[in-house]
């Protein structure tokens, strides 16, 4: 379809959905759901609200401490020799949707400028509406806007295509790169261009990450010979090395206050611990005991993007940051004590219960995350382990980013019973 043909029809598309009309025609999934959270949000459609912009200062602290500052060649490489730099700007923000670096001719970042679309600046879909920054994070996936598929007008002169870059160790969300402009620029393309760079970025962190237990292994790898006992060599991240003694694992969760001298560890129980370049020797006192066991999981979903598992027990706590996933394995575990089977979860996340290969692969990881604390056939929490769900205090923005059809449900205040058949009016 002609670009401006289809900018017409978009723009019927949104007024008749402002209104709770019928629509001339849907509006795409994706843009739909951000379209429901804006205004369930009270994100005024024409009103252009803009939050306060960063300081220099504080720009250049987030640039400093942000994962993807060592990713700007691969993005730059990746985009910048094929990108039109008089029609295109390309983007990149941090996980808040922060503005901190863009590239692009003068005049087309005059034009960016006068949108409100500078280094510093909060796209966040919940300040600015529906767009290509903003929209992939809350999605967590690639996302194209295009005219007045933007719920704010005055973005409507303009098309984005962004795709978020993740943590290739733990999914993590690092912050999204989009290349934006206006709309005569639109191709169908662009957002599988954008895609492939991303996956490259992240693709270039796990070598990244490869390489640096590689060294830390090198170091550790003497020492670990010559001790006695049970020890192991991780990074700064529990990510290990090296492994003497033990069953190899690839991660162990560190207490948040973590340094030398006598710490106990989930999973391993009291461990002396010393200082490596580039990491952590652990060398384990004592097996764990019941007193160590885990007695206590707080699940605390109620902050969107920030989903956290504390496990108590009598020796301490320790806290579990959840990947999308993962989060939405726990709150359905959560919500059935005597547990579900692989099938039985694979209904609930994917409506479609052959995929427990994918849930199975899930559940193992997050099992290994939250050791002692989940057990099998069924999946369930632990028998003696109390489970508090904290959720946030609008329903509506519970696991936002979920299209699993019990979170689905729990967002509408929905109660059927696991397995019922999703009925509508």
């Amino acid at each position: 379809m002609d670009a401006r043909e289809a900018a017409r029809l978009l723009k019927g598309v949104r007024a008749a959905a402002l209104a709770g009309d019928r629509p001339p025609a849907a509006p795409r999934p994706e843009i739909a759901e951000s379209w429901r959270r804006m205004l369930a949000g009270g994100v005024h459609p024409d009103r252009d609200t803009r939050s306060r912009m960063l300081s220099a200062a504080e720009t250049e602290e987030r640039r400093h401490t942000s994962p993807l500052r060592g990713l700007l060649p691969v993005l730059r490489e990746g985009l910048l020799p094929s990108l039109d730099e008089a029609l295109h700007i390309m983007v990149v923000a941090d996980a808040d949707g922060r503005l901190l670096w863009r590239e692009g001719h003068t005049s087309i970042l005059r034009k960016a400028d006068r949108l409100g679309f500078a280094v510093g600046a909060d796209w966040d879909e919940a300040v600015v509406g529906t767009n290509g920054v903003g929209t992939a994070l809350v999605a967590r996936r690639p996302v194209q806007v295009f005219s007045a598929e933007h719920f704010v007008s005055s973005h409507h002169d303009w098309t984005c295509a962004g795709a978020p870059v993740r943590d290739p160790r733990d999914g993590q969300l690092l912050g999204v790169v989009d290349v934006s402009g206006p709309l005569a620029t639109m191709h169908p393309a662009t957002l599988t261009w954008v895609s492939s760079v991303a996956r490259l970025a992240e693709r270039e962190l796990r070598v990244r990450h490869l390489e640096s237990l590689e060294r830390l292994r090198s170091v550790a790898a003497p020492l670990l010979a010559r001790l006695p006992g049970r020890a192991l060599a991780v990074d700064a991240h529990g990510w290990t090395a090296a492994v003497t003694g033990l069953a190899p694992t690839e991660r162990i969760p560190l207490p948040k206050s973590f340094g030398p001298g006598r710490v106990w560890v989930p999973q391993l129980g009291d461990c002396l611990v010393e200082p490596l370049p580039g990491g952590w020797l652990l060398s384990v006192a004592q097996a764990r005991t019941g007193a160590g066991a885990a007695t206590r999981v707080v699940l605390d979903l109620s902050r969107p993007g920030a989903w956290l598992a504390t496990v108590y027990g009598v020796a301490g706590s320790w806290s579990q940051e959840l990947t999308p996933r993962h989060a939405e394995l726990l709150f359905l575990l959560a919500e059935s004590p005597k547990g579900r089977s692989a099938a039985e979860l694979a209904l609930e996340l994917f409506g479609d219960p052959t995929r427990t290969v994918t849930v199975r692969a899930e559940m193992s990881r997050v099992r290994r995350n939250l050791a002692g604390v989940l057990a099998h056939r069924p999946y369930r929490f632990a028998q003696d382990v109390e489970v508090e769900l904290v959720r946030p205090a609008d329903p509506g923005v519970l696991l936002p980013h979920s299209t699993a059809p019990a979170v689905v449900r729990a967002r509408q205040g929905r109660t059927e019973p696991w397995g019922t058949p999703d009925r509508r009016v």
